[in-house]
């Protein structure tokens, strides 16, 4: 598809977040969305190549709607101004490590990881990190990683969390509530003919520690 017609259209969205202008563009969205939803599939079947559970997901069960939930946000506008999809066996719906696409009017990014874990999965994880410290180093520390994927994203606690001392040679680990990298990408970047492959290559670099993330969820 034309990157740039989407990123036009959103760009437009952001200056008339509105009903009555989107209604009178729906056309243009449902066009640009179909187009966008073509994309996303070519992407996951190229994920499955290197990640088998995605072999049968379907691109329609990973996307968010476009449609903001504002009953609990100051923030009363009725529309993203970004796609965005969340990859993994079950779509969109899921709470392991898993995979997301993002794509907006101010940032373009993908990310990978455990987002709000519950308490108990992330006491989990914590312990199996720690278990496990040289092979988890081994993997969030690789260079193709520590390249594309700098640092964390999500939150994090001020201090140590219960059950751990706050000099603990691994508490930049401990504590994180969240284990997300993610990896930004510029507008031009989609205009590439390679730009699927591309990503599914860094997507791919995040496998080794969803693994490792999904592995201590389940163990």
């Amino acid at each position: 598809m034309v990157m740039k017609e989407l990123y036009d259209f959103l760009g437009r969205l952001a200056e008339n977040n509105n009903r009555e202008w989107f209604a009178e563009h729906k056309p243009e969205y449902e066009r640009l969305r179909a187009a966008w939803i073509e994309d996303l599939q070519k992407l996951i079947d190229r994920m499955a190549m290197w990640e088998p559970s995605l072999a049968h997901v379907q691109a329609r069960d990973c996307l968010y709607r476009i449609y903001r939930d504002t009953r609990f946000s100051n923030d009363k506008t009725p529309y993203k101004t970004y796609f965005s999809a969340l990859i993994s066996p079950t779509g969109r719906h899921c709470d392991r490590a898993c995979y997301y696409f993002h794509q907006g009017v101010d940032e373009s990014a993908i990310y990978g990881g455990v987002w709000c874990p519950e308490p108990k999965v992330l006491k989990k994880l914590r312990k199996a990190i720690v278990d496990n410290i040289e092979e988890f180093r081994e993997i969030v520390e690789a260079p193709d990683v520590e390249k594309n994927f700098p640092g964390w994203w999500g939150r994090k606690l001020k201090t140590a969390p219960k059950g751990y001392d706050r000099d603990h040679p691994d508490i930049e680990f401990l504590r994180l509530t969240e284990f997300g990298k993610a990896h930004n990408f510029s507008r031009e970047f989609f205009e590439r003919p390679d730009w699927i492959e591309q990503t599914s290559r860094l997507f791919e670099m995040l496998k080794p520690m969803n693994d490792f993330l999904n592995y201590s969820i389940d163990e």
